[in-house]
């Protein structure tokens, strides 16, 4: 059996080497002309996807270039201390949640997708694919095409592969904020290595850890009307953060500040899959990155699916069998992450009230009890 991947973000690389891992040949074909070195900012895998990293056998240079991150602090824009939650569960063996450079994910993934033998074709942007019943062939926009016995979509929340299988598919919809981040290489902004600060600010969303190099990571999520893109963020973003009593202006005055982009997340799919085509990743369930579980949902997704494949007596029941174990799941973090959106686009009224009675929600899940559905997943081959 060959299996045609399209997308090589970071599912696309992790569903190739689960499918080699159950003796099931796998191509990639991304739509980039190069690769993503350089690309995005910064991401959080939480231990669940470390988890499932590890069962393939490929967490161990991803925990080596990420920042351990297991503790999140909660502030309001007044300075007020909401609370302190654990950012996830720790595994058996003491692992926790990291911050990671997206770019760094990216490349380890796909070096070590290259390093076990699976191909990688750049400048393939699929156009359209023929499902004959017995095989499928996926044609790109260079002219060229390929047939295999399964295609399988990992490009994305813009998936094509996912507008071409069903048309009358829900849009991607919009979270309500536009997001960026970067490092900072600065002295003056400290803060204990290890520990996320959340400050749900009076017009914004502001969050940093510190390395333990010093450097401060730091991104912010802005209530903005869709398409209302300024020519220079820098003064949008001190002007929305200057009245927070805490150092977020001042720190985004010293930084590189790139562009921001709009959140997106997926409505509920009625269709995962036709045929010989599957959605995967954020083409099947795109989340926004208030849950921190984009990445990690993606390799999970990788692991069931090549268990699915193995253990059925075909492609399809191995399909029913992949969504009915992973649909429930996936849109219940949708749906956890769009409430957090929510809450950091709040409205004046509904600010005060959130302050007043996080601190309470808050001492409810200090202990992770109430996600432990979330961190606390396993899946395996």
């Amino acid at each position: 059996m060959k299996a045609l991947v399209i997308g090589c973000g970071i599912g696309g690389p992790a569903i190739a080497m689960a499918l080699r891992e159950v003796g099931v040949d796998a191509e990639i074909f991304e739509a980039r002309s190069e690769t993503a070195e350089g690309v995005g900012a910064f991401l959080n895998i939480a231990s669940n996807g470390l988890d499932a990293l590890r069962t393939l056998d490929a967490h161990r240079e991803v925990m080596l270039a990420g920042i351990p991150t297991p503790h999140m602090v909660m502030w309001s824009g007044t300075g007020k201390r909401l609370g302190e939650v654990a950012n996830g569960m720790a595994l058996d063996d003491g692992t926790v949640s990291h911050t990671i450079l997206r770019s760094d994910l990216y490349r380890i993934v796909r070096d070590e997708t290259v390093r076990r033998g699976i191909p990688i074709s750049y400048g393939k942007r699929l156009v359209s694919f023929e499902d004959t019943g017995g095989q499928v062939t996926a044609r790109f926009e260079d002219g060229t095409e390929a047939t295999g016995d399964l295609l399988i979509a990992a490009d994305g929340v813009r998936s094509r592969t996912r507008r071409l299988l069903d048309p009358d598919a829900p849009a991607p919809r919009y979270a309500g904020l536009y997001s960026g981040g970067g490092i900072v290489r600065d002295g003056d902004f400290t803060g204990e290595p290890g520990v996320y600060h959340m400050v749900f600010g009076k017009r914004a969303f502001f969050g940093y850890t510190v390395a333990e190099s010093g450097e401060t990571w730091w991104f912010a999520n802005l209530p903005r009307e869709l398409g209302d893109v300024p020519g220079d963020w820098k003064p949008i973003l001190v002007e929305a953060f200057e009245d927070d009593a805490n150092f977020s202006a001042e720190l985004i005055r010293r930084a590189e500040v790139g562009p921001m982009l709009p959140i997106h997340d997926l409505p509920a799919l009625p269709t995962w899959h036709r045929g010989r085509v599957l959605l995967t990743g954020d083409a099947a369930h795109a989340t926004s990155p208030s849950s921190g579980q984009g990445a990690s949902l993606a390799i999970e997704d990788a692991v069931v699916l090549a268990r699915c494949l193995r253990d059925t007596a075909g492609h399809g029941e191995a399909f029913r069998l992949f969504e009915s174990e992973r649909r429930g799941r996936v849109e219940r973090v949708v749906a956890y992450a769009r409430t957090i959106s929510n809450s950091k686009a709040a409205g004046p009224v509904a600010r005060v009230f959130r302050d007043a009675l996080m601190p309470y929600f808050l001492k409810r899940t200090a202990g992770q009890t109430s996600l432990a559905w979330m961190y606390q997943h396993h899946v395996s081959l």
